[in-house]
């Protein structure tokens, strides 16, 4: 068949404007929401929020291409080429459409995100690949045994569940044999875990192979049966590295991709937020931390935006996008301990409720215009009682408590710190009273 009339009579370009119109109108919100800024890897990832969609387009244009194949009974005239010959020109274009439908979202995310570097990630974009040729290959094979009214919409409808629902299950490792997990990828500090492209190529690959068997041979017995067992075969392959996945197919972000440089304390910093923001969170950092240390506060020898921090490192939690005033927060939340493991699982956690008060006391610490600290006497406060840091920014018990203990001596409110950060660490331990002078 000559490539213009397959262009002027595939349903699959006939399909690709509401395709993408679908995409860039009713998902932009969505596709863009949750999209990690100047990260590419969270582009890509977000962007197969649209593949459920991409794939039903493909199943049901493949599901009319398939039988008009058969209504004007090409395979019943001796043709000189194969069945699968025949087939393949007509279900490519399907096959693009799907695939110019995710570029579409692609783009979006990419925009929205403000970069297109490492946004065309191999690992996600074999995903879509495989999947849109499954979904296009098995809507043929549906359109060549149902009529046309039929076939469409249910190989439309039917590819959508199979493709969109699994995410909702509570087996993770099904979600991950349809790429389910992908538009969870990823935070700066995160990866994509391979597991999950391996799962989902194995699958449907299994599935392209089981179709073309099926299309070849015409639907023999012996080609039914051979289909059946190698989408078994496929199923059970791709199970084995999904079942150790949890809802969220991502891994640690090596922390040999983070820029360090030699200050004291070290700041290592990923290389999205490089450019003129790095230089001035840097300096930032390190007055936070010679602040903190100016009122006795332990600070670590380096500050990492590392998802794990090693021995001697303290988080930096702060985004791709940071701007100064963003970095305070973020060196006062890696000075506070990680919830344990047992409040993670949801056993009581009495010191849990310390960690608001700490925070708003740590930021009090950290803020410019803090008081100076003063061994024997308690720390200055605003004419209406309240300190410039705690007001307004934390809620108002936290802040109570904080400005209490603002007005202890300096070894007194060190000893408070040491105590509750060390009962945060704990289940068992509950938060240290506040000492008699820090009372109202």
């Amino acid at each position: 068949m000559l490539l213009r009339t397959v262009l002027r009579t595939s349903a699959g370009l006939r399909t690709l404007p509401f395709l993408v119109g679908f995409v860039l109108v009713a998902l932009a919100d969505d596709l863009t929401a949750w999209v990690t800024p100047a990260y590419g890897l969270s582009a890509a990832g977000h962007a197969s929020l649209a593949l459920p969609f991409a794939c039903a387009a493909c199943a049901a244009a493949g599901a009319w291409e398939g039988g008009r194949l058969h209504r004007g009974r090409v395979f019943d005239r001796s043709p000189v080429r194969s069945p699968l010959s025949i087939t393949a020109p007509v279900l490519l274009p399907v096959a693009v459409t799907g695939g110019l439908g995710m570029a579409a979202a692609l783009g979006t995310t990419a925009l929205a995100g403000g970069t297109m570097t490492g946004a065309v990630a191999p690992g996600v974009l074999a995903v879509w690949v495989g999947l849109l040729l499954a979904n296009t290959l098995v809507g043929s094979i549906v359109g060549r045994v149902l009529a046309p009214v039929v076939a469409v919409p249910l190989a439309l409808v039917s590819s959508f569940v199979l493709n969109a629902y699994p995410a909702s299950f509570d087996a993770y490792w099904l979600r991950h044999l349809v790429g389910g997990g992908l538009s969870d990828c990823c935070a700066v500090d995160q990866v994509l875990d391979q597991k999950a492209v391996s799962s989902s190529l194995a699958f449907s690959g299994a599935v392209c192979a089981a179709a073309v068997l099926l299309i070849r041979y015409r639907g023999a017995p012996a080609a039914l049966a051979g289909a059946l067992a190698v989408t078994a075969a496929g199923v059970a392959l791709a199970a084995q590295p999904a079942q150790g996945l949890g809802p969220e197919p991502v891994l640690d972000r090596p922390a040999t991709a983070l820029v360090c440089d030699h200050g004291r304390p070290r700041v290592c910093l990923w290389p999205e937020l490089g450019g003129t923001r790095a230089g001035p969170v840097r300096d930032e950092a390190r007055r936070v931390v010679t602040t903190l240390a100016g009122h006795g506060v332990p600070v670590p020898a380096t500050l990492t935006m590392a998802a794990r921090p090693g021995p001697g490192e303290a988080k930096l939690g702060i985004p791709t996008t940071a701007r100064v005033q963003d970095v305070a927060p973020g060196v006062v939340g890696g000075l506070l301990p990680r919830a344990p493991d047992c409040a993670r699982s949801g056993a009581p956690y009495p010191a849990g409720a310390a960690a608001g008060p700490v925070t708003a006391w740590l930021t009090a610490k950290a803020t410019p215009d803090s008081p100076a600290p003063d061994r024997t006497a308690p720390e200055r406060t605003a004419s209406n009682g309240t300190t410039a840091d705690t007001r307004g920014r934390f809620g108002a018990q936290d802040a109570a408590l904080a400005e209490q203990v603002l007005r202890l001596p300096r070894e007194a409110q060190l000893d408070w710190y040491l105590a509750t950060t060390e009962a945060l660490r704990h289940c068992d331990t509950p938060a240290p009273a506040l000492p008699p002078g820090g009372a109202r």
